[in-house]
């Protein structure tokens, strides 16, 4: 019987781009393979990715500016910042790009664990630190802070990917020790208190077990279970039901509760059909609280109006429609499940803050990805990215072949005439 925390490495399958390197050209996992000859999704995501970033680096320099100068006596001071974990993100994006998945398939789970004992880290007195009473964060001597909840999130859609990927495989033991640390997950997670990082993470698990065909008895049994711990976390903290009422009239309280959201409704509305333009937003002015991180969407929708946020959903759309393609393309479940993870958190968080802002949800603390400020939030998001870009590269059926490499198979020989390499029976989601 296995043990509860050996690591499941998927066995090894060759690819286009892994599977025919000779065995002694290299000790390391990275892979040093010219972008043109990528699958066309692989590409396509990764210039969506750049072009995400690039647009959210300006949303929040717009955003960020007035407040920053006031606040720090530097306009640039958090889009400085915010550039600094963006370099670092694209440090880990490059890596993760050229290294064979199942490498990093075989470390989640450590990868997961030491970031859940980050997460019950600020949960210790003194080692958390306290932002509008939740301990979200922690610092640990000159270390920058960190947010363990956000950079857990590739991780937790890794580790999802093996166990409910392999669900028949894999022992009950097995089964339970994870399922039993996926609670403690989100538990640790909703003490800090943090009800919409929580929710996020189990909507997360519970759409990949879904995706993955588990029984729909566990799957009820499950959702069950998440609604009522929401229930009871909302009956005993008061700020949370107070976001619900001022979610439904924040009217009713215009000057307290319902303040933000007004606030909000106004930026968003003053936006018009083509914004006011880059920088003239009047609501980050200091009349809209947090506009620089849960409510940046507002910012932009008020700058670049009505016609700005379909161009914003077209981007998430088309990032989503890719995604979903990758993992219909994808040659193992566990692949599968990686891409439908990384499209449920990245352009469902998207979606979710979009939401908040506009109204359609009750306040929530869910940054935009590659938008708000955050070096956690935007570390995570550049390494979820990545492994979309990964599962889309060795998904693709066949190499790209030059001209010049057709040349090497023989005379004049053309490269159509070549065998195609055989492909194998997708099994359904």
């Amino acid at each position: 019987m296995p043990s509860a925390v050996q690591p499941i490495i998927e066995p090894p399958q060759k690819s286009p781009e892994s599977g025919d390197r000779p065995s002694g050209s290299s000790a390391l996992p990275w892979e040093s393979t010219p972008v043109d000859t990528w699958a066309m999704e692989a590409r396509m995501l990764r210039w969506l990715t750049f072009l995400w970033l690039g647009l959210g680096l300006a949303v929040l320099f717009s955003a960020s500016y007035a407040i920053a100068d006031t606040e720090h006596g530097n306009g640039l001071y958090y889009i400085q910042r915010q550039v600094l974990y963006g370099c670092i993100g694209l440090l880990g994006f490059s890596l993760l790009v050229s290294t064979p998945l199942r490498f990093v398939l075989g470390m989640a789970d450590l990868l997961m664990l030491i970031c859940l004992g980050l997460i019950l880290l600020t949960l210790v007195p003194g080692f958390g630190t306290t932002v509008n009473g939740a301990s979200r964060w922690l610092a640990i001597g000159p270390l920058p802070i960190l947010q363990p909840s956000e950079l857990i999130k590739p991780f937790l859609v890794l580790q999802g990917a093996r166990i409910f990927g392999r669900w028949d495989r894999l022992s009950w033991r097995v089964r339970f020790t994870w399922l039993g640390i996926f609670v403690v997950l989100l538990a640790s997670i909703l003490l800090q208190p943090n009800l919409s990082t929580t929710a996020l993470c189990g909507m997360l698990l519970w759409l990949m077990a879904l995706a993955a065909g588990l029984p729909w008895r566990y799957l009820g049994g499950t959702a069950i279970a998440g609604l009522s711990a929401a229930v009871l976390s909302v009956s005993l903290r008061d700020y949370q039901r107070d976001r619900i009422v001022s979610f439904l009239n924040p009217w009713a309280d215009p000057a307290q509760n319902g303040y933000q959201l007004i606030q909000s409704l106004l930026a968003v509305g003053s936006g018009g059909l083509t914004g006011t333009g880059f920088g003239l937003s009047q609501q980050k002015l200091f009349y809209l609280p947090i506009h620089y991180t849960d409510f940046i969407f507002a910012v932009y929708a008020e700058e670049f109006g009505f016609l700005g946020g379909l161009l914003l959903l077209l981007l998430l759309g088309s990032f989503a429609a890719l995604g979903l393609r990758v993992a219909l393309k994808a040659k193992s479940p566990i692949h599968q499940l990686v891409a439908i993870g990384v499209v449920v958190l990245l352009v469902g968080q998207s979606l979710l803050n979009i939401g908040v802002a506009t109204g359609a949800l009750p306040t929530t603390g869910l940054p935009f990805p590659f938008f708000s400020y955050g070096g956690s939030s935007v570390i995570a998001s550049l390494v979820s990215a990545a492994l979309l870009v990964r599962v889309a590269r060795e998904s693709s059926s066949a190499a790209v072949v030059s001209l010049g490499q057709g040349r090497r198979f023989g005379g004049d020989r053309s490269v159509s005439s070549l065998q195609p390499i055989p492909k194998r029976k997708r099994k359904p989601l």
